[in-house]
């Protein structure tokens, strides 16, 4: 791995002008990164990565890097970009434990964090190296949200947000697993305890149903929730996946390291929303895609479809008349989720969009005063490091906002 990773480094130009850090939504500082490697600095290399994106030994593993840094880099134009998520993920590893988080006196406010997915976590360190008191209400019974429940352990091991766990316990942040904001305990209830500010970072957990015949079957899952507990569930040897973005696929591949033989895909149209990258290793595992099927409903055989008839240009214009019949132990349906309501109707002033979606300012500020919000609760499903993005601006603002209203 060392002498790998060593490789990579000796590759970069250490371009005056870095495409690869225009193409990190967090601007990770990847030339610099570099050259302190090169010169012998990992820990300052460590602490540059973390100061910048907590969150950087994850998205070490779980970004889309060639869409971003890798895909930016001048040297894929013509052959093979710099792999920095390597280097990225062996610097924050290896400087992790070791790392002395610097974080500003208390000041005396204390800052409620809702939810533990990736939004929330960035918020807590944040704000935490500020100097605020946190305490984050996590509903589930252990920290991460999506990275946790909803990403594979073969991409990413839990291990390391126990790590994470220990690192924010560590700084002093509180961590109230199992409490729901929203059921017994309300934002309101927060305030009168105290809190300065409250952050929510509940995420999308509500899986967006097709609404067709069969849905409520005993052999139908949604992915969230098999995702969540693969061991959970006994899906056979032939499992038809109903949709074709990164969480299908990620049902697809952990169904096929769970003793499924058969397991195949099906896309509404031409174009997959997953990555390349996961494509790929979805067909090496042994997935297989199916396009232009829309699902009619679910029997006792398995899924039924229509071919949908697509013009020239990858548009649908029309279905064939007969209907297809596929054959499946288990129908997983993986299409995509939004967020559940509870804060919205316990709080009042909290607005949501039609979709209920959170609605925020450019600064994540909520409808309600002193309530701000990031993540996939306010944009819907989106990557880890742009949660990570937008919830520094965030904490920035939040702290803003108490500094000048107490």
């Amino acid at each position: 791995m060392s002498v790998y990773i060593m490789d990579e480094i000796s590759r970069c130009l250490n371009c005056k002008n870095p495409m690869c850090v225009k193409g990190c939504p967090v601007g990770t500082p990847i030339p610099e990164i570099i050259q302190l490697l090169k010169n012998g600095n990992l820990n300052e290399a460590g602490e540059r990565l973390f100061n910048n994106n907590p969150l950087s030994m994850m998205c070490a593993l779980v970004c889309n890097h060639g869409e971003q840094c890798e895909g930016s880099c001048i040297l894929g134009k013509k052959g093979i970009p710099v792999h920095f998520s390597a280097i990225e993920h062996y610097v924050s590893n290896t400087y992790f434990d070791k790392m002395r988080i610097k974080c500003q006196p208390k000041n005396g406010k204390k800052v409620a964090v809702i939810g533990a997915g990736p939004a929330g976590i960035t918020i807590a360190f944040k704000l935490a190296q500020k100097g605020y008191s946190i305490v984050i209400f996590e509903a589930k019974e252990k920290i991460g949200g999506m990275l946790q429940y909803g990403i594979p352990d073969y991409r990413l091991p839990k291990t390391i947000l126990e790590r994470y766990r220990k690192k924010l316990i560590e700084i002093g942040v509180q961590i109230r697993l199992d409490t729901t904001i929203g059921g017994t305990l309300e934002i309101g209830d927060l305030f009168k305890d105290g809190y300065s500010s409250v952050f929510i970072g509940t995420g999308v957990w509500r899986p967006k149903k097709l609404g067709i015949p069969g849905e409520s079957r005993g052999d139908v899952l949604y992915a969230i929730n098999y995702l969540a507990n693969p061991d959970g569930h006994d899906v056979g040897e032939t499992v038809a996946v109903i949709g074709a973005g990164n969480t299908a696929v990620d049902v697809a591949r952990t169904c096929l390291r769970k003793g499924a033989r058969n397991v195949t895909l099906y896309a509404r149209s031409t174009k997959i929303r997953a990555t390349d990258e996961e494509v790929a290793y979805a067909k090496l595992d042994g997935a297989e895609f199916k396009f232009c099927r829309q699902i009619c409903e679910i029997n006792d055989e398995g899924p039924v479809f229509k071919l949908v008839i697509m013009d020239d240009e990858g548009n649908a214009i029309g279905y064939a008349d007969e209907l297809e019949q596929e054959k499946a132990d288990t129908t997983i349906i993986a299409i995509s989720q939004s967020p559940k309501d509870k804060l919205i109707n316990t709080t009042d002033g909290l607005k949501g969009s039609e979709k209920g979606f959170l609605i925020t300012d450019e600064n994540g500020k909520t409808t309600c005063e002193r309530v701000y919000a990031s993540g996939d609760v306010v944009f819907g499903a989106r990557t880890v490091v742009e949660a990570v993005a937008f919830s520094k601006k965030v904490a920035d603002a939040m702290d803003l906002d108490m500094s000048l209203n107490g």
